[in-house]
């Protein structure tokens, strides 16, 4: 049985979900791997809806273990506020897994997160404030608090004085803030450790045997490939690999037990926050999309920007991901529009650019090269098959497939979780 990393293939909020639950009568565990709370997702159980932001979406369905992975930081407050919100609704939560290695974000990481970005000013990052980026610094700069401390008071002190004789330096001297007090850390994470305990575990293990047992795993990526530290539109991006990649280092699976990579894109592209989108729309047709797309963010309630299909995208994503089915979704937002544009390539100082500058600049500065599709104006939503969908849309969906790099094996066509074409079954 597959080991099945599922990331997002454009900036995030691309509608996982749909591929989630394609998978989920057939997957065992979902693992999140990387990011922190600042990744929202929503998830939809019969008539009740649910927004997840730490949690990964396994721990809604009753056979699947949810494991939080070494690559997660973890907010042991929110994580405990949203299993908190879980239970009061009558979900059971007992089966979740967190990591020993995985990091976590403290009162001070928020602190600098806020404090940060303000004094930035107009180079902004466009960060949530939730201490998702020092977590991360402080992770490789090795002063990093991890699960495993908080059971062990001595260390856990140490490494809260190391961290804290810098970060007041900075605190006081350069953002005039108050110095954060050792016990107001030590004392508070510790308030966590009892509850904590029982879900800690050495999850890298953990997967390896449910692998070696025939079990299937799906590795749930937050955040997406545009937003990677490494491959993403840096400095605009994440603190975390939010690729296929990341799978492997974030959970401690080996990369050769992956089989398959899907990659969920949209049917037309948003981002938010800060950072280079070429094809953004600051006219009518963003309005559309953006109000037909409900394109405002989980986490933060921010609109998202809105723009047009993006092909060297969607082929970049394949290639640093090893993607080997594309999921597109919300196909249903476009429909009443008369032509459909889609970005083939990029025009940067008048040169043709086909696939994604390497030059931050150059993809800054990059103009979409065009070519338009015909509409269509019939309601899709309750299409299942792919030869039932109009004409025009099949069109569409057969246009960027070819101009994607992989297969476009599924296809979400409406809100409802029922409302997804597939074409190809994501695990053959």
């Amino acid at each position: 049985m597959p080991a099945i990393v599922l990331i997002g293939a454009q900036w995030g909020d691309e509608g996982k979900g749909k591929a989630t639950d394609l998978l989920g009568p057939r997957v065992d565990y979902v693992v999140k791997f990387n990011g922190g709370n600042n990744a929202g997702h929503t998830v939809v159980v019969g008539d009740e809806k649910y927004a997840l932001h730490l949690l990964p979406s396994g721990i809604l369905a009753p056979n699947v273990i949810p494991v939080i992975s070494n690559g997660v930081v973890v907010d042991i407050e929110v994580l405990f506020d949203e299993l908190d919100a879980l239970i009061e609704r009558g979900v059971d939560v007992s089966r979740l897994i967190v990591s020993a290695n995985a990091h976590v974000i403290t009162q001070y990481h928020r602190t600098l997160d806020r404090v940060t970005e303000r004094f930035l000013g107009k180079r902004q990052i466009g960060t949530t404030g939730r201490g998702i980026g020092p977590a991360y610094a402080d992770k490789i700069n090795r002063v990093g608090i991890r699960i495993q401390d908080l059971f062990d008071e001595n260390i856990l002190r140490q490494k809260v004085e190391g961290a804290l004789h810098q970060k007041n330096h900075m605190l006081v001297k350069v953002y005039n803030r108050r110095a954060i007090l050792v016990d107001e850390i030590v004392d508070d994470l510790l308030s966590y450790s009892e509850r904590l305990k029982p879900m800690v575990a050495d999850t890298a293990l953990v997967l390896s045997q449910a692998l070696d047992a025939g079990k299937t795993v799906l590795f749930e990526g937050g955040q997406a490939t545009m937003l990677d530290v490494d491959h993403g539109t840096y400095p605009f991006v994440t603190s975390s690999n939010a690729t296929s990649g990341g799978a492997a280092t974030g959970s401690g699976v080996a990369p050769n037990r992956i089989d398959r990579v899907i990659a969920v894109v949209k049917a037309y592209t948003t981002r938010v926050g800060a950072g280079p989108f070429p094809t953004e729309l600051f006219d009518a047709s963003g309005d559309f999309l953006r109000d037909n797309g409900f394109e405002f963010g989980t986490t933060t309630g921010r609109p998202r920007r809105c723009g047009w299909y993006d092909a060297p995208i969607a082929r970049y994503t394949a290639r640093i991901n090893g993607v080997t089915d594309f999921v597109l979704t919300k196909l249903d937002v476009l429909t009443g529009l008369e032509t459909i544009p889609v970005c083939v390539a990029y025009d940067v100082d008048g040169e043709r650019h086909d696939e994604v500058p390497v030059s931050q600049s150059d993809f800054h500065h990059a103009i979409p090269i065009f070519e338009e599709f015909p509409g269509w104006d019939e309601d899709i939503t309750g299409v299942r098959e792919f030869d039932d969908l109009p004409k025009n849309a099949r069109d569409y969906v057969l246009a960027v497939e070819a101009m994607s790099g992989s297969r476009i094996s599924a296809i979400g066509v409406g809100a409802d979780r029922e409302a997804i074409v597939v074409r190809h079954d994501l695990l053959d």
